[in-house]
């Protein structure tokens, strides 16, 4: 304030009044005198009143106030604040002076109490509507430490949770939408952003199987979400699972188990390890031994949340399982002659793969002879790694191997690829391969049961029509009431019962006409009463049979009368008597041809007496003739001595005894039965042959070559042998000529020749078709021993 006017403003502004006069007076100091309208008196007047009431005001109040002492106490309070400041807090008034020297820096504000979140991620991933805890530790260098701290999800309710070895733990409730979390502790406020996220699940499991290398098959990749995996022992299996969320780590540990079964103790537990690719974990490889094993897994995906609960997976080894062999479309037990083939399958399974599959067979004779038993096998088929089943038709026919009649088993077999196992057979199927006079003794088995049914049916037949009589006799009246109504009806069902069982005879009639067809040694006059026999029993069953049961099923109609009821019956009764007289005829039928059937068999049984004896001198002949250079002695006469004789001349001695008591054993059979069969027939040639047999003393003279053979009389027994061979085949020559002659004379006019001629004629029709079906049989058997052949040289693969 330098000028009058300057200082007249300001001390207007604390006196308006006498700053306004003062302002005036110095504008009248400043006015010119010489104008003549100015007064130069009044003028000085009018200053003078001014300065008088100036005199009266102390001027100094009229001054500004002056801030500089306040300043200054202001700045040394402050300045004395930031000492104290300093000496009591350090730490605060450094954080204080580094946010003022640096205000851009990210220096956070210091407080008293510190939270440390430096452990804690942000965002704070916790599991999708689960309940979760934040536990939040005070930092190391916090200078307070509140007895509680208060945090709260988003707007809810906040928590108070007290301090607790130096961190603070809040208990959330679970949560479905990303929050804010804060939290409170003393002077220090943080905010962490939580995110509930869905727990990583196990969405696959697959297991990828190397099987031992001997298997040479590809690896294999199985599921195993169920928890269960049975793997071959000895193969290595990788286990890979996939996620709904990359991982960041896995555990697992492979536990062996204890089997209370065995001896051998479990291996030592050992962590597994991984690897990662995304969401996919993979194991290194683990070996399959024989021992069950448990394996846990967890898992922590890339955001650090654990799956719901462990995965339990149950480890078991297998054992590569032997392979089987089995026999099918065929019995067990088989009769054949030596040009039948047999058709059979086989059929091969494996748990992994088949090598090859096929036949073997080995025979042995039911008596000595000179011949080997039959021995041999045959591939059927070659198989690969991946086959696990196989099946072949086997053709097998006898006189395609040449094997002569006798008993052989027959096994099918397969080996599958694991080393040193071998071969694995199925159940033997026995088969009888016989001579035609073997053949022929064997129908005459059958067919003696075959009557025996058919008889036994012929008298149910006959009770069945004394009760359907006994009902006849009733009155029309009575037949409808209910207890007679019930024995109709059983009647009913019998005849059903009847008819089924002669369906059933008649089949086996067939088959055994079939049988006898192929045996070209039995009479024609046989077989057509055979043939004969089949027709009627094949018409009891279809026709004649259930007529009977219609009517008695007519019988029982409610809708009848008494009238029509008794005639139902009595029509019936006819018929069922009609029945059973064709039932007699056709055992009559069957027992004469039965009767030529067993006079056919004397020549046969004569015959392979005969044969037999041929072998006894054969084998002592190949005996004596296999000695060569050596000294024959013990084989001419000695008696045999053990301590010098060869063990195969004893043992052939002691077979050939055996054998000699069976013929002579069948004889006196044979003589028995010529006998009864003279006694039932009256035919003259069995009359004859039985005195020729008596008079020749055969008996004893078979019993006195026996004791040559035991007397090791080899010459004489080998002569002996043949003679009564000769003399055996005279006899059946000649029964076989008187029978045809008997035949031939037989019957009365043209018209029955006729009827001969033409069934010998279908018969030898349907033998030679049954010829050419045999060669056809045989020659695809041929064709398969030829590819066999072949694979039996192709290399294995």
């Amino acid at each position: 304030h330098k000028r009058e006017e300057q200082l007249a403003r300001l001390i207007a502004r604390k006196f308006p009044k006498l700053g306004d006069r003062l302002l005036g007076v110095v504008e009248l100091q400043d006015q010119d005198e010489r104008r003549a309208s100015l007064s130069p008196e009044l003028r000085e007047a009018a200053m003078a009143h001014v300065a008088r009431q100036a005199a009266k005001r102390d001027m100094a109040e009229a001054l500004p106030i002056s801030r500089h002492r306040k300043l200054a106490l202001a700045v040394v309070g402050g300045a004395a604040l930031m000492v104290a400041g300093f000496t009591l807090s350090p730490k605060a008034g450094l954080n204080s002076l580094k946010r003022w020297l640096m205000p851009l820096s990210e220096t956070e504000r210091y407080t008293f109490t510190q939270l440390d979140f430096s452990e804690i991620p942000n965002p704070y991933i916790v599991p999708y509507g689960e309940p979760f805890t934040l536990t939040v530790p005070l930092a190391p260098d916090t200078d307070q430490s509140p007895a509680s701290a208060n945090a709260r999800y988003g707007q809810q309710d906040w928590l108070e949770t007290p301090l607790s070895e130096n961190r603070y733990l809040f208990e959330f409730a679970g949560q479905q939408t990303p929050k804010i979390v804060t939290v409170k502790a003393g002077d220090d406020i943080h905010r962490i952003k939580v995110e509930p996220v869905i727990r990583p699940e196990l969405t696959g499991l697959k297991a990828h199987i190397s099987l031992p290398d001997y298997l040479e098959l590809a690896d294999r990749t199985l599921d195993i979400r169920t928890g269960m995996l049975t793997a071959l022992e000895g193969s290595e299996v990788t286990l890979a699972g996939t996620f709904t969320r990359p991982l960041n780590a896995a555990q697992g540990r492979l536990n062996y188990l204890e089997d209370p079964d065995s001896e051998v103790p479990p291996p030592n537990s050992r962590e597994l390890s991984f690897t990662f690719d995304g969401e996919t974990m993979t194991t290194l490889p683990l070996p399959i031994i024989n021992h069950r094993a448990e394996i846990p897994l967890t898992w922590v995906d890339e955001k650090g949340l654990s799956g719901a609960s462990r995965f339990l997976l149950r480890l078991e080894a297998s054992e590569d399982q032997k392979p089987s062999a089995y026999l099918q479309g065929i019995d067990r037990q088989v009769v054949i002659l030596a040009e039948e083939t047999l058709e059979f399958e086989v059929l091969c399974e494996d748990d992994f793969g088949l090598r090859e599959i096929g036949i073997v067979w080995e025979g042995n004779f039911t008596k000595p002879t000179k011949d080997s038993p039959a021995k041999g096998e045959m591939i059927l088929k070659k198989g690969t790694p991946s086959s696990s089943r196989l099946s072949e038709m086997a053709l097998f026919s006898p006189k395609t191997h040449n094997i002569e009649p006798q008993r052989l088993r027959i096994r099918a077999y397969t080996e599958d690829y694991k080393p040193g196992r071998g071969r694995q057979y199925s159940d033997p199927l026995i088969v009888y391969i016989l001579t035609p006079d073997e053949h022929a003794q064997m129908l005459k088995s059958k067919f003696d049961r075959l009557i025996g049914e058919l008889e036994d049916t012929a008298r149910q037949e006959q009770n069945q029509l004394d009760q359907n009589e006994r009902l006849g006799q009733k009155k029309g009246e009575d037949l409808q009431n209910k207890e007679n109504q019930q024995k109709l009806a059983e009647s009913e069902k019998l005849e059903e019962e009847t008819a089924q069982k002669m369906a059933e005879l008649s089949k086996k009639m067939e088959k055994l006409f079939q049988d006898a067809a192929r045996n070209k040694d039995l009479d024609p006059e046989a077989m057509k009463q055979m043939a004969e026999a089949l027709k009627n029993m094949q018409d009891l069953a279809k026709e004649d049979l259930p007529k009977v049961g219609e009517k008695l099923n007519d019988a029982q109609d409610q809708k009848n009368t008494a009238e029509k009821a008794k005639k139902d019956l009595k029509e019936a009764i006819e018929e069922q008597k009609k029945a059973l007289e064709k039932m007699k005829k056709t055992i009559e039928q069957a027992n004469e041809a039965n009767q030529n059937f067993e006079a056919s068999t004397f020549v046969n049984r004569l015959k392979r007496a005969a044969s037999e004896e041929d072998q006894i001198a054969a084998n002592l002949v190949s005996a004596i003739s296999s000695e060569g250079q050596k000294d024959i002695t013990p084989l001419l006469g000695s008696p045999p001595d053990k301590r010098t004789m060869d063990p195969t001349h004893t043992r052939l001695l002691e077979q050939l005894d055996t054998q000699q008591k069976r013929i002579n054993s069948d004889i006196r059979w044979i003589q028995e039965d010529l006998s009864h069969f003279y006694a039932r027939t009256r035919k003259p040639e069995h009359r004859t042959l039985l005195t020729e047999m008596q008079d020749s003393q055969i008996d004893i003279g078979l019993e006195r070559l026996r004791e040559k053979i035991a007397a090791n009389h080899s010459f004489r027994a080998i002569h002996g042998s043949k003679n009564w061979a000769k003399q055996m085949r005279d006899w059946s020559t000649k029964l076989k000529g008187d029978e045809k002659d008997g035949q031939g004379g037989g019957g009365g006019g043209g018209g029955g020749d006729k009827q001969d001629q033409d069934f010998e004629f279908m018969l030898k029709v349907m033998q030679m078709v049954q010829t050419e079906q045999d060669i056809r049989a045989r020659t695809r058997s041929l064709e398969q021993l030829q590819r066999a052949l072949k694979l039996k040289s192709a290399p294995s693969k």
